[in-house]
């Protein structure tokens, strides 16, 4: 694990003012009270903690995940569109579209689905927008493998489907006995009905394989998965396409 800061006056930051992964894991009862930094190495768990000076947040955060291999990314996200994303700079879009990295953002506001509290797991409704392109199996195996990492109580999937019943993408789901899948076919917009289905269902994490910009509009207004994390009110993991 990595905790990785940007800044334009590294005199003003300190690694001791970053979050602190061990009071955390005190907190959710993982670790005793007054724990040491080895008791966190026993748990399996590494941490570094860099601070870079840098006017250029998005080439330093892409120079680093060069230099270190990550299997993921998270990010807090400022939710921005129409004419305040044209006038601030965006950061999480560029970093997890240029590093190819699987990202899961975190909308500024919202606790996503683990309790800051005691750590507790809340995922019990999962969003899947399907298509044919891209292949929409990727998002499907990743929210897979996730629930079996994570362990959630009865967690239910929502393949959604915006488009003719028709030309329904083929998927392939996974039998578990805790496990529940659904299709849902729709019309209209994408990003309102994918924005709707997410209020509807009270989604706890929207799951979307992505292929980046694929035109020159798509530079300007960004991608479908952009406009979600834009305007959702839960986490977005995104699952890269490898071009």
């Amino acid at each position: 694990m990595e905790l990785f800061h940007v800044t334009q006056d590294s005199h003003s930051s300190n690694v001791d003012h970053f979050p602190s992964v061990r009071r955390t894991l005190e907190q959710w009862k993982v670790l005793p009270a007054g724990s040491t930094s080895s008791q966190v190495a026993d748990l399996g768990i590494s941490i570094k903690k860099k601070i870079v000076s840098s006017s250029d947040t998005v080439r330093s955060v892409l120079h680093q995940l060069e230099k270190n291999h990550s299997d993921l990314i998270v990010l807090a996200t400022h939710q921005r569109d129409g004419i305040s994303h044209i006038l601030h700079k965006a950061v999480a879009e560029p970093v997890s579209r240029q590093s190819e990295i699987m990202t899961l953002f975190v909308p500024h506001g919202t606790e996503g689905f683990v309790s800051l509290k005691d750590g507790n797991i809340n995922l019990r409704n999962i969003l899947i927008p399907i298509a044919h392109n891209p292949d929409p199996q990727l998002a499907v195996d990743t929210a897979s493998t996730l629930m079996n990492i994570l362990e959630p109580e009865e967690p239910t999937f929502t393949l959604l489907h915006v488009g003719d019943e028709s030309n329904l993408p083929k998927a392939k789901t996974y039998t578990k006995k805790n496990l529940t899948w659904k299709t849902v076919i729709t019309k209209g917009n994408i990003v309102d009905q994918i924005l709707s289905m997410e209020k509807e269902h009270s989604t706890d994490l929207i799951v979307m394989t992505t292929q980046g910009h694929v035109g020159l509009m798509d530079n300007f207004r960004g991608s479908t998965t952009e406009k979600i994390l834009r305007n959702s009110n839960c986490p977005v993991l995104a699952v890269p396409v490898k071009q």
